[in-house]
């Protein structure tokens, strides 16, 4: 086993939204800010403790806070993010279905409420208000009272339902 000076960098290449990237980062480096370094500022940076859910993307096909991953421990990863959902200019339904359902104040939780909710509806296409309730109690909004997230997320299953959309 080779042990790593934290001074030293090393390269890891990640699969982010379909394309290939290749980086040197420190060992230390958290997942979160590596993304950010590399333009996918939807990944939001709210607490650095896995307390608030902004940071939330898709790894390997699981909802994960890129707040608790070093860069390191990704090496190799398939990673999705909100900047990865949306298809030819046209919003992903779940996208859709937060805008047009008023599911947003500030923003700032709202990637990470997306991405939340996108692996929600992967493992359970036809959720229960309970259960959408309990599958975003990881993420926190300080400002809509969580109703017209609730709301958005069960629309954005009735849009699944009826016209499948490609997930990544």
């Amino acid at each position: 086993m080779k042990v790593i000076n934290s001074d030293e960098k090393v390269k890891i290449t990640l699969k982010i939204n379909g394309e290939k990237y290749e980086t040197e980062v420190e060992p230390r480096r958290l997942l979160v800010h590596v993304l950010r370094e590399l333009g996918f500022t939807g990944v939001h940076i709210g607490c650095d403790t896995s307390n608030c859910g902004a940071c939330t993307i898709i790894m390997n096909g699981k909802s994960v806070k890129s707040c608790t991953v070093l860069a390191v421990e990704a090496d190799g990863a398939e990673i999705l993010t909100v900047e990865g959902l949306a298809k030819d200019g046209k919003l992903h339904p779940i996208q859709e279905a937060f805008w047009e359902n008023h599911a947003l104040q500030c923003g700032y939780c709202t990637p990470g409420m997306i991405m939340e909710a996108y692996w929600l509806l992967k493992e359970k296409p036809n959720p229960t208000e309970e259960e959408i309730r309990e599958g975003i109690s990881g993420n926190l909004c300080r400002c809509t009272g969580y109703q017209n997230i609730v709301k958005a997320i069960k629309a954005a299953a009735e849009k699944l339902s009826q016209t499948p959309y490609p997930h990544q």
